[in-house]
This record gives C-alpha cells, sequence and structure tokens, in this order.
C-alpha cells in the first residue's frame, strides 16, 4: 500500500530550542498526518583539527557517536509521550550541499526550521532559510519558542498578506479543519479603504483585520497577533516582505509553496 503520508523534514542545529522545534512538528504533523524526520548536519570543521587521515576517521566516529547520543536523548522522550514515531539522521559535510542532496533524494513535502536570533536585516544562520526557500518547492515552516505549536492541541491559525492581491488558502482546509475559529486574516494594503481581500471560502468562518500600508505596518501586525494569541501565522513565500515578517513577527510561521504535480496530496 501506498505511503500517503506527509514527509517532514526537521532541519536542527541541536540548540537548546531544539524540543520547542521538534515539538511544534510533531504539532504539524499530527495536523495534516506526517511522518517526522529530524536532520542535522555537522560541519568537517567543527570535528577535523588533525592532518592524520587515521585520526581524523576516528575524530569523525567518535563526533558522530556523540551526536547521535544526543538526537537519541531529544527525539525518544517527544516520541514517548506524543506517540509519534520520530525517525533521525546525522551526515557531516557542507551544509546546503547535504540539505540540497536530502531534499533531492527524499523529496520531504514539509521542512521545518526552528527560527535563530539573526542580525538585522539578515536571515537566520548562514543564509540557511533563504537557501532552503529557493530550493524546497514546498511548503516551509519556521518555528519560533514562543507560543510554539502543540501537539494534541488546536491552533490559532492566522493568514497573512501584504500585497494587493488575492490570497487564496483554500490549498490548506487539513489545517483549517484543526484550527479555532474565526481564523484571523491579516491584510497590509496601499489605502485603508482598498477593496483588496483575503480570498477564504464561504464555508471557513474569518475575521479579517486591514491595515495600511506603512513602516509600521508589520508593528501592528505583530500587537494583534499577540493579542488573539495566534501561533501559527500562513503566508506566500513569494511574499518580497518576507525578511521583514520574519524579523517583526515573533510567531511560528508557514510559507506556502507550490503544488507539486507528481503528488496527490494537499497542496499548500
Amino acid at each position: 500500500m501506498k505511503n500517503n503520508k506527509y514527509k517532514i523534514l526537521l532541519l536542527s542545529d541541536l540548540k537548546k530550542t531544539t524540543e520547542l522545534d521538534l515539538k511544534s512538528t510533531v504539532g504539524l504533523a499530527k495536523m495534516v498526518g506526517g511522518e517526522i524526520t529530524l536532520f542535522h548536519i555537522k560541519r568537517p570543521t567543527e570535528i577535523v583539527d588533525r592532518d592524520n587521515q587515521l585520526s581524523t576517521m576516528r575524530s569523525i566516529n567518535e563526533k558522530h557517536l556523540i551526536t547521535d547520543k544526543l538526537i537519541e536523548s531529544i527525539v525518544k522522550p517527544v516520541s514517548q509521550e506524543f506517540d509519534m514515531p520520530i525517525d533521525y539522521k546525522l551526515s557531516f559535510g557542507n551544509l546546503k550541499h547535504e540539505i540540497e542532496s536530502y531534499i533531492q533524494e527524499h523529496k520531504p513535502d514539509i521542512i521545518v526550521l526552528g527560527k535563530r536570533k539573526a542580525k538585522k536585516l539578515n536571515f537566520i544562520g548562514d543564509n540557511i532559510t533563504e537557501f532552503v526557500l529557493k530550493t524546497h518547492k514546498g511548503p516551509v515552516m519556521i518555528t519560533t519558542g514562543k507560543d510554539a505549536l502543540q501537539p494534541n492541541k488546536e491552533v490559532a491559525l492566522g493568514v497573512l498578506n501584504t500585497i494587493d492581491k488575492t490570497l487564496d488558502i483554500n490549498g490548506i482546509e487539513e489545517l483549517i479543519s484543526k484550527t479555532k475559529v474565526p481564523i484571523k486574516t491579516f491584510h497590509i494594503v496601499k489605502a485603508a479603504n482598498s477593496n483588496s481581500t483575503v480570498d477564504v471560502t464561504a464555508e471557513i468562518n474569518t475575521f479579517e483585520y486591514v491595515f495600511e500600508q506603512s513602516d509600521k505596518a508589520l508593528e501592528s501586525v505583530s500587537k494583534y497577533v499577540s493579542k488573539n494569541k495566534i501561533n501559527l501565522m500562513c503566508l506566500d513565500k513569494n511574499n518580497k516582505t518576507k525578511r521583514d515578517i520574519m524579523n517583526k513577527l515573533n510567531v511560528s510561521l508557514l510559507l506556502t509553496g507550490e503544488k507539486n504535480p507528481d503528488t496527490t496530496k494537499l497542496v499548500f
């Protein structure tokens, strides 16, 4: 029987927020019906500091065993707590090369990244977020430790559109069916009396906030996101303001992607 579960890839640097990132990934997996693989990559420079080839191999093997046990110590308790099988993979090499190779070989449906503290106007962690968004055609979720998705609990979903065109969220019915209603939609327009709207089906219960485009618009959105206790914000991956959104909104983000012609799964 063909496996129709979503393949969800969590790219982790094993920092202190990894457990929260993993729980958010479990929350997403339970919502859409997915299977999880945690993937960690070690740079060779983090391991190899010896010229001798034999010593180098020993060093890699030692580090592999240590890191494998660390990953298992994070994954196993979460897997048991939420009754969710979680696979993991460890690799050594260039970050972007290993990520690209994994995507090509395993074709994950959704990729999850943990949000890290970033320098102003920069993407998170060595431009890995930007690289993943360009390389992976499907949805990308960027988690935050604050108000993380909680497995087995209803999600407060928001939808953000910062451009003057219709945003169609009809491709995320599986998420919508598991979220609190009304769903909050946030729309930033060139003028407060703009006729642009967020397009949703008549069956979906929504409440819309409209903000006039300005330098402070995202700050206003952020305040209302916090006020409504939203813990997952959906937006278009092609949104040109996504860099500012990532920096200013302290909430997990689901960036929707392109349809995969080889799958019959739900389109995000």
